[in-house]
Protein backbone atom coordinates (compact mmCIF):
# COMPACT_ATOMS: atom_id res chain seq x y z
CA UNK A 1 0.00 0.00 0.00
CA UNK A 2 1.31 3.45 -0.91
CA UNK A 3 2.25 5.68 2.00
CA UNK A 4 -0.07 8.51 2.92
CA UNK A 5 1.25 11.80 1.60
CA UNK A 6 1.68 14.99 3.61
CA UNK A 7 -0.02 18.14 2.35
CA UNK A 8 1.81 21.37 3.16
CA UNK A 9 0.51 24.91 3.07
CA UNK A 10 2.59 27.98 3.87
CA UNK A 11 0.98 30.51 6.22
CA UNK A 12 2.16 33.80 4.71
CA UNK A 13 0.05 36.60 6.18
CA UNK A 14 1.65 37.75 8.32
CA UNK A 15 4.77 36.18 6.86
CA UNK A 16 5.60 35.02 10.37
CA UNK A 17 2.94 34.81 13.04
CA UNK A 18 5.58 35.30 15.74
CA UNK A 19 5.48 38.82 17.18
CA UNK A 20 9.26 39.10 17.36
CA UNK A 21 9.95 37.84 13.84
CA UNK A 22 10.69 41.22 12.28
CA UNK A 23 13.37 41.90 14.91
CA UNK A 24 15.25 38.62 14.49
CA UNK A 25 18.86 39.03 13.28
CA UNK A 26 18.94 38.90 9.48
CA UNK A 27 15.16 38.99 9.09
CA UNK A 28 13.37 41.34 6.70
CA UNK A 29 11.50 43.86 8.90
CA UNK A 30 9.20 44.83 6.01
CA UNK A 31 8.55 41.30 4.72
CA UNK A 32 4.73 41.65 4.89
CA UNK A 33 4.83 44.56 2.47
CA UNK A 34 7.88 43.76 0.34
CA UNK A 35 6.73 42.45 -3.04
CA UNK A 36 10.16 41.54 -4.46
CA UNK A 37 10.86 39.51 -1.32
CA UNK A 38 7.44 37.81 -1.40
CA UNK A 39 8.01 36.93 -5.04
CA UNK A 40 11.25 35.17 -4.12
CA UNK A 41 9.60 33.42 -1.19
CA UNK A 42 6.75 31.92 -3.22
CA UNK A 43 9.21 30.74 -5.85
CA UNK A 44 11.22 29.04 -3.11
CA UNK A 45 8.04 27.40 -1.77
CA UNK A 46 7.16 26.18 -5.26
CA UNK A 47 10.66 24.74 -5.65
CA UNK A 48 9.96 22.87 -2.41
CA UNK A 49 6.69 21.54 -3.92
CA UNK A 50 4.41 23.17 -1.34
CA UNK A 51 0.70 22.73 -1.99
CA UNK A 52 -0.33 26.31 -1.32
CA UNK A 53 0.63 29.85 -0.34
CA UNK A 54 -2.00 31.01 2.15
CA UNK A 55 -2.89 34.64 2.82
CA UNK A 56 -4.99 35.17 5.90
CA UNK A 57 -6.71 38.55 5.89
CA UNK A 58 -7.87 41.08 8.43
CA UNK A 59 -10.52 43.72 7.84
CA UNK A 60 -9.31 45.95 10.66
CA UNK A 61 -6.07 46.83 12.36
CA UNK A 62 -5.72 44.21 15.09
CA UNK A 63 -7.59 45.19 18.25
CA UNK A 64 -4.68 45.53 20.66
CA UNK A 65 -3.51 48.39 22.90
CA UNK A 66 -1.46 51.03 21.14
CA UNK A 67 1.63 50.13 23.23
CA UNK A 68 1.46 46.67 21.68
CA UNK A 69 0.30 47.75 18.26
CA UNK A 70 3.26 50.07 17.76
CA UNK A 71 5.58 47.05 18.10
CA UNK A 72 3.59 44.75 15.82
CA UNK A 73 4.60 43.84 12.26
CA UNK A 74 0.99 42.92 11.43
CA UNK A 75 -0.28 46.50 11.15
CA UNK A 76 -0.12 46.50 7.35
CA UNK A 77 0.08 43.98 4.55
CA UNK A 78 -1.17 43.59 1.00
CA UNK A 79 -4.80 43.02 0.10
CA UNK A 80 -4.85 39.29 -0.78
CA UNK A 81 -6.31 39.30 -4.28
CA UNK A 82 -4.00 42.03 -5.51
CA UNK A 83 -0.94 40.18 -4.24
CA UNK A 84 -2.01 36.67 -5.27
CA UNK A 85 -2.91 37.77 -8.79
CA UNK A 86 0.57 39.25 -9.13
CA UNK A 87 2.19 36.11 -7.70
CA UNK A 88 0.17 33.91 -10.06
CA UNK A 89 2.14 35.42 -12.94
CA UNK A 90 5.51 34.32 -11.52
CA UNK A 91 4.53 30.75 -10.50
CA UNK A 92 3.09 27.70 -12.26
CA UNK A 93 1.98 25.07 -9.74
CA UNK A 94 1.62 26.31 -6.16
CA UNK A 95 -1.91 26.99 -4.90
CA UNK A 96 -3.03 30.52 -4.04
CA UNK A 97 -5.39 30.62 -1.04
CA UNK A 98 -6.99 33.82 0.25
CA UNK A 99 -9.41 34.66 3.02
CA UNK A 100 -12.85 35.89 2.02
CA UNK A 101 -15.15 37.01 4.84
CA UNK A 102 -18.75 35.85 4.88
CA UNK A 103 -19.69 38.47 7.48
CA UNK A 104 -18.40 41.66 5.88
CA UNK A 105 -18.61 40.95 2.16
CA UNK A 106 -21.26 40.01 -0.39
CA UNK A 107 -21.47 36.62 -2.14
CA UNK A 108 -21.37 38.12 -5.64
CA UNK A 109 -18.13 39.99 -4.88
CA UNK A 110 -16.47 36.91 -3.39
CA UNK A 111 -17.61 34.60 -6.21
CA UNK A 112 -16.33 37.03 -8.84
CA UNK A 113 -12.91 37.59 -7.22
CA UNK A 114 -12.16 33.92 -6.69
CA UNK A 115 -13.39 32.93 -10.16
CA UNK A 116 -11.09 35.58 -11.61
CA UNK A 117 -8.11 34.40 -9.54
CA UNK A 118 -8.77 30.81 -10.61
CA UNK A 119 -8.73 31.79 -14.30
CA UNK A 120 -5.69 34.07 -13.94
CA UNK A 121 -3.72 31.30 -12.19
CA UNK A 122 -4.83 28.44 -14.42
CA UNK A 123 -6.79 26.70 -11.66
CA UNK A 124 -4.85 27.31 -8.46
CA UNK A 125 -7.25 29.38 -6.33
CA UNK A 126 -8.60 28.45 -2.90
CA UNK A 127 -11.21 30.28 -0.81
CA UNK A 128 -10.59 30.37 2.94
CA UNK A 129 -14.08 30.85 4.37
CA UNK A 130 -14.00 32.90 7.56
CA UNK A 131 -16.73 34.51 9.64
CA UNK A 132 -14.26 37.14 10.99
CA UNK A 133 -13.68 37.06 14.75
CA UNK A 134 -12.21 40.56 15.21
CA UNK A 135 -15.06 42.73 16.58
CA UNK A 136 -13.34 45.92 15.37
CA UNK A 137 -14.01 44.84 11.79
CA UNK A 138 -17.71 45.60 12.34
CA UNK A 139 -16.83 49.25 12.94
CA UNK A 140 -15.35 49.49 9.43
CA UNK A 141 -18.56 48.30 7.79
CA UNK A 142 -21.21 50.58 9.29
CA UNK A 143 -22.03 48.41 12.31
CA UNK A 144 -21.79 49.24 16.00
CA UNK A 145 -21.68 45.63 17.20
CA UNK A 146 -20.26 42.40 15.83
CA UNK A 147 -22.73 39.76 14.63
CA UNK A 148 -23.29 37.01 17.21
CA UNK A 149 -21.09 33.89 16.79
CA UNK A 150 -23.79 31.32 15.91
CA UNK A 151 -25.51 33.81 13.62
CA UNK A 152 -22.24 34.38 11.73
CA UNK A 153 -22.04 30.66 10.97
CA UNK A 154 -25.66 30.49 9.78
CA UNK A 155 -24.94 33.39 7.45
CA UNK A 156 -21.74 31.66 6.30
CA UNK A 157 -23.65 28.50 5.34
CA UNK A 158 -26.03 30.43 3.12
CA UNK A 159 -23.14 32.51 1.77
CA UNK A 160 -21.39 29.30 0.66
CA UNK A 161 -24.53 28.09 -1.13
CA UNK A 162 -24.84 31.37 -3.03
CA UNK A 163 -21.17 31.59 -4.03
CA UNK A 164 -20.95 28.01 -5.27
CA UNK A 165 -24.24 28.45 -7.08
CA UNK A 166 -22.85 31.51 -8.84
CA UNK A 167 -19.73 29.59 -9.86
CA UNK A 168 -22.08 27.12 -11.57
CA UNK A 169 -23.80 29.87 -13.58
CA UNK A 170 -22.42 28.57 -16.88
CA UNK A 171 -21.83 25.08 -18.21
CA UNK A 172 -18.21 24.34 -19.06
CA UNK A 173 -19.10 24.41 -22.78
CA UNK A 174 -21.31 27.52 -22.62
CA UNK A 175 -19.00 29.62 -24.80
CA UNK A 176 -18.64 28.24 -28.35
CA UNK A 177 -17.22 31.58 -29.60
CA UNK A 178 -18.14 30.59 -33.16
CA UNK A 179 -16.72 33.30 -35.40
CA UNK A 180 -18.57 32.10 -38.51
CA UNK A 181 -22.05 32.04 -36.96
CA UNK A 182 -21.45 34.97 -34.66
CA UNK A 183 -22.60 32.99 -31.61
CA UNK A 184 -20.41 33.72 -28.62
CA UNK A 185 -22.48 32.20 -25.80
CA UNK A 186 -25.18 29.53 -25.71
CA UNK A 187 -28.08 30.88 -23.58
CA UNK A 188 -29.25 27.32 -22.88
CA UNK A 189 -26.00 26.80 -20.97
CA UNK A 190 -26.55 29.77 -18.63
CA UNK A 191 -28.39 29.48 -15.29
CA UNK A 192 -29.97 32.39 -13.41
CA UNK A 193 -29.57 31.57 -9.71
CA UNK A 194 -32.40 33.78 -8.41
CA UNK A 195 -31.52 33.06 -4.78
CA UNK A 196 -33.84 34.39 -2.07
CA UNK A 197 -32.82 33.40 1.45
CA UNK A 198 -32.74 34.67 5.03
CA UNK A 199 -29.53 36.66 4.55
CA UNK A 200 -29.14 37.17 0.80
CA UNK A 201 -31.08 37.97 -2.32
CA UNK A 202 -28.93 37.37 -5.39
CA UNK A 203 -30.24 37.05 -8.92
CA UNK A 204 -27.12 36.07 -10.90
CA UNK A 205 -25.75 34.76 -13.14
CA UNK A 206 -22.10 35.47 -12.43
CA UNK A 207 -20.51 37.45 -15.25
CA UNK A 208 -17.46 35.16 -15.42
CA UNK A 209 -17.12 31.72 -16.99
CA UNK A 210 -17.06 28.73 -14.64
CA UNK A 211 -13.71 28.53 -12.81
CA UNK A 212 -11.02 26.25 -14.21
CA UNK A 213 -11.35 23.95 -11.19
CA UNK A 214 -15.16 24.07 -11.32
CA UNK A 215 -14.94 25.69 -7.91
CA UNK A 216 -11.82 27.04 -6.22
CA UNK A 217 -10.81 24.74 -3.37
CA UNK A 218 -12.93 25.43 -0.27
CA UNK A 219 -10.79 26.04 2.82
CA UNK A 220 -11.92 26.77 6.35
CA UNK A 221 -10.20 27.84 9.55
CA UNK A 222 -11.47 27.31 13.07
CA UNK A 223 -12.51 24.43 15.30
CA UNK A 224 -15.58 25.50 17.31
CA UNK A 225 -18.56 23.16 17.13
CA UNK A 226 -20.21 25.43 14.57
CA UNK A 227 -16.94 25.54 12.64
CA UNK A 228 -16.53 21.76 12.66
CA UNK A 229 -20.02 21.25 11.32
CA UNK A 230 -19.54 23.82 8.56
CA UNK A 231 -16.23 22.17 7.66
CA UNK A 232 -17.79 18.70 7.51
CA UNK A 233 -20.53 20.01 5.21
CA UNK A 234 -18.53 22.27 2.91
CA UNK A 235 -14.74 22.31 3.33
CA UNK A 236 -12.04 20.55 1.33
CA UNK A 237 -9.20 21.70 3.57
CA UNK A 238 -9.32 22.85 7.20
CA UNK A 239 -6.68 24.99 8.86
CA UNK A 240 -6.80 24.24 12.59
CA UNK A 241 -4.98 25.86 15.49
CA UNK A 242 -2.87 22.88 16.47
CA UNK A 243 -2.32 21.74 20.05
CA UNK A 244 -1.28 18.44 21.58
CA UNK A 245 -1.28 15.42 19.26
CA UNK A 246 -3.99 13.70 21.31
CA UNK A 247 -6.30 16.68 20.97
CA UNK A 248 -5.55 16.82 17.25
CA UNK A 249 -6.48 13.15 16.85
CA UNK A 250 -9.82 13.80 18.55
CA UNK A 251 -10.52 16.80 16.32
CA UNK A 252 -9.54 14.80 13.22
CA UNK A 253 -11.84 11.92 14.19
CA UNK A 254 -14.69 14.30 15.00
CA UNK A 255 -14.63 16.19 11.68
CA UNK A 256 -14.07 13.07 9.58
CA UNK A 257 -16.84 11.31 11.53
CA UNK A 258 -19.25 14.12 10.75
CA UNK A 259 -18.34 13.72 7.09
CA UNK A 260 -19.10 10.00 7.28
CA UNK A 261 -22.54 10.75 8.70
CA UNK A 262 -23.18 13.25 5.92
CA UNK A 263 -22.15 10.74 3.26
CA UNK A 264 -19.06 12.70 2.22
CA UNK A 265 -15.83 10.93 1.29
CA UNK A 266 -13.44 11.67 4.18
CA UNK A 267 -10.48 11.75 1.77
CA UNK A 268 -12.03 14.80 0.14
CA UNK A 269 -11.11 17.00 3.12
CA UNK A 270 -7.53 17.64 4.27
CA UNK A 271 -7.03 18.65 7.92
CA UNK A 272 -3.95 20.85 8.25
CA UNK A 273 -3.04 22.10 11.73
CA UNK A 274 -0.80 25.13 12.04
CA UNK A 275 2.80 24.12 12.77
CA UNK A 276 5.42 26.65 13.85
CA UNK A 277 8.75 25.17 12.75
CA UNK A 278 12.24 26.17 13.91
CA UNK A 279 15.06 24.20 12.26
CA UNK A 280 18.55 23.76 13.68
CA UNK A 281 21.55 21.56 12.96
CA UNK A 282 21.01 20.25 16.50
CA UNK A 283 18.03 20.31 18.85
CA UNK A 284 19.99 22.62 21.13
CA UNK A 285 20.64 25.08 18.29
CA UNK A 286 16.95 25.07 17.33
CA UNK A 287 15.95 25.77 20.94
CA UNK A 288 18.47 28.61 21.11
CA UNK A 289 16.93 30.12 17.96
CA UNK A 290 13.46 29.89 19.51
CA UNK A 291 14.68 31.45 22.77
CA UNK A 292 16.32 34.32 20.89
CA UNK A 293 13.12 34.84 18.91
CA UNK A 294 10.95 34.85 22.03
CA UNK A 295 13.28 37.36 23.67
CA UNK A 296 12.31 39.89 21.00
CA UNK A 297 8.71 40.05 22.31
CA UNK A 298 7.81 43.03 24.56
CA UNK A 299 5.47 42.35 27.52
CA UNK A 300 2.94 44.86 26.19
CA UNK A 301 2.56 42.66 23.14
CA UNK A 302 2.42 39.55 25.28
CA UNK A 303 -0.51 40.68 27.43
CA UNK A 304 -2.27 42.10 24.36
CA UNK A 305 -1.99 38.72 22.64
CA UNK A 306 -3.47 37.01 25.68
CA UNK A 307 -6.37 39.51 25.71
CA UNK A 308 -7.09 38.89 22.03
CA UNK A 309 -6.98 35.10 22.46
CA UNK A 310 -9.35 35.19 25.46
CA UNK A 311 -11.62 37.83 23.95
CA UNK A 312 -11.41 39.83 27.19
CA UNK A 313 -9.01 42.38 28.70
CA UNK A 314 -6.30 40.50 30.59
CA UNK A 315 -4.29 43.56 31.65
CA UNK A 316 -5.89 43.52 35.12
CA UNK A 317 -5.04 39.86 35.85
CA UNK A 318 -2.36 39.14 38.47
CA UNK A 319 0.75 38.60 36.29
CA UNK A 320 2.26 36.11 38.71
CA UNK A 321 -0.94 34.24 39.53
CA UNK A 322 -2.86 31.59 37.59
CA UNK A 323 -5.38 32.40 34.91
CA UNK A 324 -8.64 33.34 36.68
CA UNK A 325 -11.49 30.85 36.75
CA UNK A 326 -14.74 31.50 34.91
CA UNK A 327 -13.40 33.80 32.22
CA UNK A 328 -16.58 34.90 30.45
CA UNK A 329 -17.33 33.77 26.93
CA UNK A 330 -17.46 36.53 24.37
CA UNK A 331 -18.35 36.90 20.71
CA UNK A 332 -14.73 36.24 19.69
CA UNK A 333 -13.26 32.89 18.58
CA UNK A 334 -14.45 30.17 20.98
CA UNK A 335 -11.94 27.52 19.88
CA UNK A 336 -9.02 29.96 20.24
CA UNK A 337 -10.14 30.93 23.76
CA UNK A 338 -10.43 27.31 24.83
CA UNK A 339 -6.96 26.42 23.49
CA UNK A 340 -5.45 29.14 25.70
CA UNK A 341 -7.34 28.01 28.82
CA UNK A 342 -6.31 24.39 28.17
CA UNK A 343 -2.65 25.40 27.64
CA UNK A 344 -2.56 27.30 30.95
CA UNK A 345 -4.05 24.36 32.83
CA UNK A 346 -1.92 21.71 31.11
CA UNK A 347 1.39 23.44 31.82
CA UNK A 348 0.38 25.23 35.06
CA UNK A 349 1.40 28.61 33.64
CA UNK A 350 1.11 31.96 35.38
CA UNK A 351 -0.58 34.80 33.51
CA UNK A 352 2.87 36.25 32.75
CA UNK A 353 4.21 32.95 31.42
CA UNK A 354 1.08 32.33 29.38
CA UNK A 355 1.16 35.86 27.94
CA UNK A 356 4.85 35.56 27.02
CA UNK A 357 4.15 32.29 25.21
CA UNK A 358 1.23 33.74 23.29
CA UNK A 359 3.06 37.00 22.66
CA UNK A 360 5.48 35.08 20.50
CA UNK A 361 3.47 32.10 19.29
CA UNK A 362 1.54 29.76 21.57
CA UNK A 363 0.42 27.04 19.17
CA UNK A 364 1.96 23.76 18.02
CA UNK A 365 5.70 24.08 17.47
CA UNK A 366 8.24 21.65 16.02
CA UNK A 367 11.64 22.82 17.22
CA UNK A 368 14.54 20.57 16.29
CA UNK A 369 16.61 19.06 13.50
CA UNK A 370 15.28 18.07 10.07
CA UNK A 371 15.17 14.47 11.33
CA UNK A 372 13.28 15.15 14.58
CA UNK A 373 10.84 17.48 12.81
CA UNK A 374 10.19 14.87 10.11
CA UNK A 375 9.69 12.25 12.85
CA UNK A 376 6.97 14.38 14.45
CA UNK A 377 5.26 15.16 11.17
CA UNK A 378 5.28 11.52 10.16
CA UNK A 379 3.77 10.53 13.51
CA UNK A 380 0.95 13.06 13.10
CA UNK A 381 0.26 11.80 9.58
CA UNK A 382 0.35 8.09 10.40
CA UNK A 383 -1.74 8.32 13.59
CA UNK A 384 -4.48 10.40 11.92
CA UNK A 385 -3.80 13.58 13.83
CA UNK A 386 -3.57 15.45 10.52
CA UNK A 387 -3.30 15.14 6.76
CA UNK A 388 -0.42 17.61 6.72
CA UNK A 389 0.36 21.05 8.10
CA UNK A 390 -0.03 24.74 7.50
CA UNK A 391 3.59 25.74 8.11
CA UNK A 392 4.37 28.94 10.00
CA UNK A 393 7.93 30.17 9.57
CA UNK A 394 9.71 31.76 12.55
CA UNK A 395 11.40 34.57 10.58
CA UNK A 396 11.95 35.40 6.92
CA UNK A 397 13.66 34.51 4.72
CA UNK A 398 16.01 32.22 6.71
CA UNK A 399 13.28 30.23 8.46
CA UNK A 400 11.54 29.47 5.16
CA UNK A 401 14.81 28.55 3.44
CA UNK A 402 15.77 26.23 6.30
CA UNK A 403 12.51 24.32 5.97
CA UNK A 404 12.63 23.99 2.18
CA UNK A 405 16.33 23.14 2.00
CA UNK A 406 16.57 20.82 5.01
CA UNK A 407 13.19 19.42 6.10
CA UNK A 408 11.56 18.89 2.69
CA UNK A 409 14.38 16.57 1.46
CA UNK A 410 14.02 14.47 4.62
CA UNK A 411 10.26 14.14 4.10
CA UNK A 412 10.85 13.19 0.47
CA UNK A 413 13.49 10.61 1.46
CA UNK A 414 10.85 8.93 3.65
CA UNK A 415 8.38 8.82 0.76
CA UNK A 416 5.73 10.90 2.52
CA UNK A 417 6.02 14.08 0.44
CA UNK A 418 6.00 14.61 -3.32
CA UNK A 419 9.08 15.16 -5.44
CA UNK A 420 6.99 16.54 -8.32
CA UNK A 421 3.56 18.14 -8.54
CA UNK A 422 0.76 15.77 -9.54
CA UNK A 423 -0.92 18.26 -11.87
CA UNK A 424 -1.38 21.90 -12.75
CA UNK A 425 -4.37 22.73 -10.53
CA UNK A 426 -4.63 22.93 -6.75
CA UNK A 427 -7.34 20.26 -6.80
CA UNK A 428 -5.12 17.85 -8.72
CA UNK A 429 -2.23 18.39 -6.33
CA UNK A 430 -4.44 17.88 -3.26
CA UNK A 431 -6.14 14.82 -4.74
CA UNK A 432 -9.57 16.45 -4.76
CA UNK A 433 -12.29 15.83 -7.38
CA UNK A 434 -13.60 18.57 -9.65
CA UNK A 435 -17.16 19.41 -8.50
CA UNK A 436 -19.96 18.62 -10.89
CA UNK A 437 -21.99 21.60 -12.02
CA UNK A 438 -25.28 21.35 -10.10
CA UNK A 439 -27.25 22.99 -12.94
CA UNK A 440 -25.50 21.32 -15.89
CA UNK A 441 -24.50 17.81 -14.74
CA UNK A 442 -22.68 15.33 -16.87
Amino acid sequence: MAKRQLRLGAFMRPVSIHTGAWRYPGALPDANFNFPALKQMIRKLEAGKFDAFFMADHLAVLNMPIEALKRSHTVTSFEPFTLLSALAAVTDHIGLVATGSTTFDEPYHVARRFASLDHVSGGRAGWNIVTTSNPDAALNFGLDDHMEHAERYKRAREFYDVVTGLWDSFADDAFPRDVESGIYMNPDKMHVLDHKGKYFKVRGPLNIARPVQGWPVIVQAGASDDGRQLAAETAEAVFTGGGAIGDAQKLYADIKGRMDRLGRNRDHLKILPGAFVVVGDSVEEAREKRALLDSKVHYANAIASLSISLGTDASGFDPDGPLPDNIPETNASKSGRQRVIDLAARENLTVRQLAQRLGGYGGSAFVGTPTTIADQMQEWLETEASDGFNIMFPYLPEGLNDFVDKVIPELQRRGIFRTEYEGTTLRENLGLPRPENRFFPG
